[in-house]
């Protein structure tokens, strides 16, 4: 193993004991108790008495293995008596100092067995706890209602998953303290009290005064914990919106606010974390200073009282105080530190657990029932946050031709949506097709078969009938990334759909499927799929594709909730009511409207025929095209070998200059220094005591005999310097080294979020988001807490072993002869089990990337999931991504103990071999008692201080590798610069003449060439449609013009050369309107004007241009209202009239509309339009569209076919034209379709001509009864 990287398949199966499963249905069983026992007594559900109840009982037996042997003091102290009674010729002493000696070394080992066994069964408690826990809280993430989703974000379950939860393995290591530091205190003093008399209570007294202060100093941790919890959720919440928004933010330029917004966010949280740091700081000064202070006022006391001192007396009480130093004042307050984070954790945990769940009887059908399967509901009111949607009967087959309430509808039948009154009977299982297409990060066949057995044969005829035969390189094999960012919209769309069809369900719910993909797809999706293997079932489908109607058994029209029409189609003809026209605005002029229903039911039936061979045909045609888009989703990287010395240098260099870390080094040794003299000082003191007794000398003064005595205020004064010299160092090194690396840590994470958004779009596309967040919630979290506390620990450590060494070898140089080699196998051991860990530790933290991608992918499909009742499955993943978690993370616990197993067994054997030793030398250079008690009092210190430090370094070394991964983040390929020396003068540009000069297009280096020798000249103000099939260069047309890669060839914008200029300059002078619109959290004013360029006016009169003035005073706090994650409060239509309302602040030249109004209802299509024709009628239109009849009163046409121009005219001239792409496209929609759309291309035209006999453009605004209205999705003036 250490000639290679460790991978996945070295790891051990997860223990049964330590499955997720296991563990988190146990605890559930507790808490589901826990929270019935609360409501029968009135009272809220406690999480933590679930956790005792579970956990508790074996957790409370390991206490035992962790109450320190406390006797070998004891023997110290009656070794060196002998050394201070030493007669050479009492072999009976002799005999009983080699039993006291024996007795250092047998508890010396008693203490390493015990410490291992407790360390191993405290660690793996903390794990299951928080196994359960990740376990609960996915599962409750399953089952939250509507309502409760809006109380909550991803960014804060990510939180509780990544950070919160680490609380549990924290707290177990150090809850026992709480009982053991006391009892351990009442146990050394009563030995200190028989050494050195009531001395010790002052000793005792500065300890009392200091466990209250370090519980106030818990407490302060606790609440800085809360407010930081708070402040990370806020941070993530909007890192996931930056990475799943990062398209739209770098089309519109709006890098600089939302660093803005992070880093005021960021600066909160670390001004919080900072205070946690000086608090921890404190704490840990207090440890090191405690020993130092207690010892001093003992003595001083001691002393002061009349007392001499002897080395047994000065040794044996510090070491009692050194037993105690360890659990009193690093231990105990460590515990309440804990504790305090810890309830605030549970607290927050607790209130996700107790968020509504949505209701769904678990009903089971019978055969006769599913043979008759059905919805019925009547008079049925239901709310969404108590805004009514009223739906009254309807029941069996249902087309519905509507926007907003139908989705409602359709949330009802689901039982997403509770109903207040009325009947809602479902008989029958349902299946479910969303209209924002939803796949998950996995194969396309684990996509479409979504847990099902694959039967071949169906398997192909479902792909067949949802056009996917032959989509990809990989066929169904293909990988798709992360919210399938490797597939294009129309891609998703049909995958979406197959997943539903492929399942054997009784009731399709199909939610507006047909509006991602272009026409010819369409319609054969209608035919092969929804009319043709659907055929037999009920089917209950959303869409505003009007030409489609009549082949429903009954179209039910939904307008502001209500039922305004239902029937068949030839009902609601003869019934006089011209239902197509509640989907829109009533028009002025409508001769055509019967007129054009019997045409397209009549061309429905004539041309289903031919349509469907046509549309197979160019289907086939089509997929020879589509691998062009795809890409791979890339393997996480892991750095390889040693953590350099550079990585340090770049983390601490991150936070503090040379000359600071300089500092810092030297305040280090002053401090280590006066630390050390105070010890050395106290055993010359007391030396010198014995030299005094030992010759008693006598001296005459005055006439009268007086013994000598030492001169106390010298030796006092001196102990009393050295003393406050190294408290006053101790704190001022820790509370600088605290600043320096949590500054390291700011730093790191302002440098790797600049970088994210500098990078290419395409490392998003390959980098799943769970990926990039593990970076900012638990990498970012180690840096912030973590790493700071072991890196002080480590350094401070170290440089105490140093200071004994060199001591005790000045005193006693052989103790040399067993350090060297003791050393040399230390430093091997910790050679060789980093190489294992680091890796471990490595694959530790690649590993839980995949739980937070499989959490986020399952929140954005929550109605699918539940729609096909995979809530079980989907658990099952998480459940096995937890445990290949747990298997890495049990993998680095068992190494960790293997490691401090050997530490301790070496240091057991040095503290033998110093025992033994200065019994075997005690003739040598006439030992005195008080160095021996050092040398022997040291040794015992180094037992524990030497292998902690070597264990810290090996933590540190692991957590070195967040530091790596964050650098990793901050050094990623960057874009062009935002700003450049050449800036395009400030009114450009003011034609909107755009300019493709043999233009190739990649999104990679190494990636497939998808715009292929386009040249192309774009007009000003002209309107431009772009049409292609599914992958054939449409929106990497928009891409090349924004440089989101850059494209090869020249592109101009008014003569200006835009690979000249910066980013920010091209972009901030173009808008678009995206597929999929996106809003982000923040205020409604952030989300239209980040810059604060407008004014109020302006504002409010951009959104009246689109009709959402009124819904934005209808908010609590209107313009300042914060919107919920990802504006989830708005519906589809109105985040795309936001996205309209940000074009029309911006006044740009040139406006990109990219499948813009594919999701909207017919209403906010014409809105959309009008506003267009009215805004922009001087700019230059680009608009992509898979359906003709948008763009067919265009100026122009561009048909792409694979990546090239097919061509380029106006749309009548290509229209006459029978050997043009566009004319034998238009002719696969049937006659019916192609006479009417050739109808309005020539209406176009006459008008022109008309109007500019010399060749000018005009834009009509009464367009709408050209377009017949059956065919009516959305047009472009």
């Amino acid at each position: 193993l250490l000639h290679r990287r460790l991978e996945e398949d070295d790891m051990y199966q997860v223990l049964p004991d330590d499955a997720s499963q296991g563990l988190g249905e146990e605890l559930q069983r507790y808490w589901d108790k826990e929270v019935r026992m609360a409501a029968k007594e009135l009272r809220m559900p406690k999480l933590t008495k679930a956790i005792v109840k579970c956990y508790g009982k074996p957790y409370a037996v390991l206490g035992i293995f962790s109450f320190t042997v406390v006797i070998q003091p004891v023997f110290l102290g009656k070794l060196i008596q002998y050394f201070e009674k030493y007669d050479p010729d009492n072999m009976d002493a002799l005999y009983e100092a080699f039993g006291y000696a024996a007795g250092i070394s047998l508890s010396t080992v008693a203490l390493t067995v015990l410490q291992i066994h407790y360390y191993y069964h405290v660690l793996r408690t903390g794990m299951k706890i928080r196994v359960a826990m990740c376990h609960m809280i996915y599962n409750k993430a399953l089952c939250l209602s509507s309502a409760a989703m809006g109380r909550t974000t991803t960014g804060q379950i990510v939180n509780l998953l990544s950070n919160d939860v680490n609380r549990f393995d924290e707290v177990t290591t150090n809850l026992h303290y709480l009982w053991i530091a006391p009892l351990q205190a009442v146990v050394v003093i009563s030995l200190l009290w028989y050494e050195i008399g009531p001395s010790c209570l002052a000793g005792v007294a500065v300890l009392l005064f200091l466990m209250p202060l370090q519980t106030m100093f818990g407490k302060l941790f606790g609440s800085l914990r809360s407010k930081t919890a708070v402040l990370t959720d806020s941070r993530i919440r909007t890192m996931n919106e930056v990475v799943s928004g990062i398209r739209i933010i770098k089309m519109y330029a709006w890098e600089k606010p939302f660093s803005a917004l992070v880093n005021e966010v960021r600066r909160e949280e670390i001004s919080k974390i900072m205070s946690s740091s000086y608090l921890r700081g404190l704490n840990m000064v207090s440890f090191f200073a405690a020993s130092k202070i207690i010892v001093f006022i003992t003595f001083a006391v001691y002393v002061l009282l009349g007392n001499t001192i002897s080395a047994s007396r000065v040794f044996v009480a510090v070491s009692l105080y050194g037993v105690i130093k360890i659990t009193v004042t690093l231990f105990f307050p460590q515990a309440i530190e804990k504790v305090f984070e810890t309830i605030i954790s549970i607290r927050r945990i607790k209130n996700f657990l107790l968020l509504d769940e949505i209701e769904r009887p678990n009903i089971r059908f019978t055969l006769e029932e599913k043979k008759d399967a059905s919805v019925e509901i009547k008079d049925l009111i239901c709310y969404w946050d108590k805004v009514n949607i009223l739906i009254k009967s309807i029941s069996q087959r249902t087309c519905l031709p509507s926007h907003l309430p139908q989705s409602s509808l359709l949330s009802a039948i689901l039982g997403e949506l509770p109903h207040d009154k009325g009947v809602l009977r479902v008989k029958g299982q349902l299946t479910y097709a969303s209209q924002q297409p939803w796949v998950f990060p996995g194969t396309i066949r684990s996509n479409i078969l979504f847990g099902k057995e694959l039967h071949p044969q169906k398997y192909e005829k479902v792909l067949r009938a949802c056009a996917l035969k032959r989509l990809l390189p990989d066929g169904d094999l293909t990988l798709i990334g992360d919210r399938g960012a490797t597939l294009s919209g129309g891609q998703k769309a049909r995958v979406n759909l197959a997943r539903a069809v492929y399942q054997d369900a009784d009731i399709y719910l199909l939610d507006d499927p047909l509006s991602a993909v272009d026409a010819e797809v369409g319609r054969h999706l209608f035919e092969q799929c929804i009319c043709g293997i659907l055929k037999n079932k009920p089917r209950i489908l959303v869409t505003h594709q009007l030409q489609y109607l009549q082949a429903a058994n009954q179209i039910l029209v939904l307008k502001e909730g209500h039922v305004v029409a239902r029937g068949t189609y030839s009902e609601l003809q003869h019934s006089g009511v011209d239902f197509t026209s509640l989907l829109k605005r009533d028009e002025e002029e409508e001769p055509q409207t019967n007129n054009n229903h019997s045409v397209v039911k009549h061309a429905f039936s004539q041309n289903s025929i031919s349509s469907h061979t046509s549309s197979m045909h160019s289907v086939k045609d089509g997929a020879e095209q589509l691998p062009e888009l795809v890409q791979t989703v890339a393997e996480e990287s892991r750095s390889e070998g040693n953590i350099g010395a550079s990585l340090y240098f770049k983390y601490l260099n991150a936070g503090a200059s040379i000359l600071v870390m300089l500092g810092t080094v030297l305040l280090s040794l002053i401090a280590e220094v006066a630390y050390v003299l105070q010890d050395w000082w106290l055993a010359y003191w007391a030396g010198e005591q014995e030299k005094l007794n030992i010759n008693s000398t006598m001296i005459v003064q005055n006439g009268l005999n007086i013994t000598q005595e030492l001169d106390l205020r010298f030796y006092m004064g001196i102990y009393a310097g050295l003393t406050l010299a190294s408290v006053i160092f101790g704190f001022a090194r820790s509370l600088l080294m605290f600043n320096v690396l949590v500054k390291a840590a700011q730093s790191l994470h302002n440098r790797m979020f600049n970088s994210i958004l500098r990078t290419p779009v395409r490392f998003f596309d390959i980098n799943p988001i769970g990926r990039i967040l593990n970076r900012f919630s638990k990498d970012i979290g180690q840096l912030d807490s973590m790493l700071p506390n072991t890196f002080v620990d480590f350094s401070q450590s170290i440089l105490q072993n140093i200071g004994v060494v060199v001591v005790a070898a000045a005193v006693m140089p052989w103790i040399l002869i067993p350090v060297v080699p003791l050393l040399i196998i230390f430093l091997f051991l910790r050679r060789y089990f980093l190489q294992t860990s680091r890796d471990v530790k490595r694959l530790e933290s690649t590993t839980q990337s995949p739980v937070f991608s499989h959490l986020s992918s399952s929140l954005q499909g929550l109605w699918t999931i539940r729609a096909f009742r995979a809530e079980e499955r989907f658990q099952n993943t998480f459940d096995t991504y937890q445990d290949l978690h747990t298997e890495s993370w049990f993998l680095f616990l068992v190494t960790s103990r293997w490691f401090a197993l050997r530490l301790d067994g070496i240091c057991a054997a040095f503290v033998t071999v110093t025992a033994f030793g200065c019994l075997f030398l005690r003739d040598e250079n006439a030992k005195t008692a008080g160095a021996v008690g050092l040398v022997l009092s040291y040794a015992v210190t180094l037992l524990g201080n030497f292998q902690w430090t070597i264990r810290q370094s090996a933590e540190m070394e692991n957590m070195m590798t967040s530091v790596e991964r964050v650098v990793e983040y901050s050094e990623l390929e960057s874009e062009a610069p935002w700003e450049t020396q050449k800036r395009p003068p400030p009114e450009w540009p003011s034609q909107g003449l755009i300019t493709f000069d043999w233009v190739n297009f990649s999104y990679s280096s190494d990636g497939p060439v998808v715009l292929k020798d386009i040249k192309a000249m774009f007009r000003p103000k002209e309107k431009v449609g772009i049409v292609g099939r599914t992958g054939a260069g449409k929106s990497s047309l928009a891409s090349a013009l924004f440089r989101l890669a850059e494209p090869e060839g020249r592109i101009y914008i008014d003569g200006v050369l835009t690979s000249e200029i910066g980013l920010h300059d091209l972009r901030q002078k173009m808008s678009i309107i995206p597929q999929d619109p996106v809003l982000f959290t923040g205020t409604m004013r952030k989300n239209l004007d980040p810059f604060h360029q407008h004014t109020d006016e302006d504002l409010w009169n951009a959104l009246q241009e689109v009709q959402l003035k009124s819904v934005v005073e209808e908010l609590p706090n209107k313009m300042e209202t914060v919107l919920a994650e990802s504006g989830s409060n708005f519906s589809v239509g109105q985040r795309q009239l936001v996205c309209l309302a940000r074009a029309i602040l911006r006044k740009n030249r040139i406006l990109i509309i990219d499948e813009a109004t594919a999701n909207v209802d017919p209403r906010t299509d014409e809105l959309i339009q009008k506003t267009i024709r009215d805004k922009f009628r001087e700019c230059t239109v680009l608009t992509i569209a898979h359906r003709l009849n948008t763009i067919i009163d265009s100026d122009r046409i561009l048909v792409l076919g694979a990546g090239m121009i097919q061509e380029f005219d106006e749309p009548y001239v290509l229209l006459q034209n029978q050997e043009s792409a566009l004319y034998r496209t238009v002719q696969q929609m049937g006659k019916a379709e192609a006479a009417s759309l050739l109808e309005s291309a020539k209406q176009v035209m006459d008008v022109k001509c008309n109007c500019f006999p010399k060749g000018g453009v005009i834009f009509k605004c009464t367009y709408s009864n050209i377009v017949p209205p059956v065919f009516y999705i959305f047009q472009i003036y």
